[in-house]
């Protein structure tokens, strides 16, 4: 791997001043690092706030603390020069192909309009020249510059949110779920297309999504947040193949299997009850109110954010050696065997 780091995140915190003393707390503290030419995963369930710390990171949303270094610059400490710049080298794919794109713009018109602001190219027909050759490279052709968002299908406008993403020769570019919203057939090539473009081009990426089988496609390192919280991080290959956190577990036992013999055999992990409030979260872990496994310890002590074992991060007390009670309170663990 690559040992330069494209992006730092230290103790980074979203929180939303919802009013009458309540705090929303989306992103409460996450730590990691993405390497040069490395993807990223984010995984987590629905409402857990990786789509959130993804915009902080893009500065969309001012941090409430913490720090984000990109090239070892703060994107919250810049100057609006510095800031513009940073604009070229971090780009971002959003999730709604159907919302993203201006419908009142035909495609060259979106794509182009990086281009302009940037002022990248002293005529239109540079620019036309380059509108074509993003096309192209997103699997599109030049017919389709004219065109308007409604005449296309979803993986196609994702594409073209994909070309408008390339047009300022990014450094990094942070892809908020850009899968989530296709057919499983086009999900596979948008994939496809994403991977191909990196090889091509040295890209970066932070890869937000809540599927995790086709993040461990994708993905050379996983992070999986929980309720604003980082509770895992290691490579894919580890990840699937020995998952730490109870929360981790559950995430992937709940992911179909492609043979019938193993699939009936297999232990599934239960999480029972739903996702607490972030406006009020569990004192100590934040998954203990829903962990089979949770002990007297999770009520009282916010887990430690350790290595576990070589590049495998985890929040979890069940590796704390400092906890000699490990009684899961609920009794057994809540294992399913089909």
């Amino acid at each position: 791997m690559n040992e330069e780091k494209t992006l730092q995140v230290r103790n980074l915190k979203k929180h939303f001043n919802l009013g009458k003393d309540r705090i929303l707390k989306a992103v409460d503290g996450l730590n990691f690092d993405i390497y040069k030419g490395e993807t990223f995963g984010l995984v987590g369930e629905s409402g857990c706030g990786k789509s959130t710390a993804g915009r902080t990171i893009m500065n969309l949303y001012k941090r409430t603390d913490g720090q984000v270094l990109f090239n070892d610059k703060d994107v919250h400490h810049l100057s609006d020069e510095e800031n513009f710049k940073l604009k070229r080298q971090m780009q971002m794919i959003f999730q709604d192909p159907y919302a993203s794109l201006n419908p009142r713009s035909t495609v060259a018109d979106i794509i182009s309009e990086p281009m302009i602001i940037h002022k990248l190219y002293k005529t239109e027909k540079e620019r036309m020249a380059r509108v074509y050759e993003l096309l192209e490279e997103v699997g599109l052709n030049r017919d389709h510059a004219n065109r308007y968002p409604h005449e296309f299908s979803g993986g196609q406008r994702q594409r073209i949110g994909i070309a408008r993403a390339l047009a300022l020769d990014p450094d990094l570019i942070i892809a908020d779920e850009p899968i989530s919203a296709l057919d499983v057939s086009v999900q596979a090539q948008v994939v496809n297309l994403l991977e191909r473009l990196q090889e091509d081009k040295g890209l970066t990426y932070l890869f937000i999504a809540h599927d995790l089988s086709m993040v461990q496609h994708i993905s050379d390192r996983i992070g999986v947040m929980y309720l604003g919280h980082m509770v895992e991080l290691t490579s894919s290959e580890q990840l699937y193949d020995k998952p730490l956190h109870p929360y981790t577990q559950a995430l992937l036992s709940a992911i179909p299997i492609p043979d019938p013999d193993v699939e009936d055999s297999r232990e599934q992990v239960i999480i029972e009850g739903e996702i607490p409030s972030p406006i009020d979260p569990p004192s100590g872990c934040v998954f203990r109110t829903r962990c089979p496994l949770a002990m007297e310890a999770c009520a009282e002590v916010k887990p430690v954010w350790q290595e576990v074992e070589k590049d495998h991060f985890v929040a979890c007390h069940l590796y704390n050696d400092d906890i000699e009670d490990k009684t899961p309170i609920k009794g057994q663990p809540n294992l399913i065997t089909n």
